[in-house]
């Protein structure tokens, strides 16, 4: 990844990207993310915005450090991110559609439909 977002740091967007590896399913419960340097290397980032990147998920009890193992992604963790991810939606996203729908004069119920033809489309 190199079209890093200038509106936010490195760390968040790498903290980003793993926990999106996780819910896809890259990452399973119990597996081990690759080193610290490695990503650095494979990013060409300094190692420590990689290891801050990893400490943020170790304190919000996603992954966990092994000594001399590396770090592994915790049981639970893909849980505890679909919860978090459904009250973010929730809270940001949903706020937001509805006041384009005002903006655009658009009924729920229009919207509703597109919704679950574009869902359909994607089974």
């Amino acid at each position: 990844m190199s079209d890093w977002n200038d509106k936010q740091p490195i760390f968040h967007q790498i903290k980003e990207l793993i926990e999106k590896q996780i819910l896809l399913g890259i990452w399973e419960e119990g597996t081990a993310l690759p080193s610290v340097r490695a990503v650095a290397a494979d990013m060409k980032i300094n190692h420590l915005t990689v290891m801050k990147a990893y400490q943020l998920l170790v304190d919000d009890h996603l992954i966990e450090k092994k000594r001399g193992q590396g770090m592994f992604v915790l049981s639970g963790a893909i849980e505890k991110l679909k919860t978090e991810k459904k009250q973010q939606f929730l809270t940001q996203e949903i706020p937001n559609i509805v006041q384009m729908l005002k903006r655009i004069d658009m009924p729920v119920h229009d919207f509703i439909k597109e919704l679950k033809k574009q869902i359909e489309e994607e089974k």
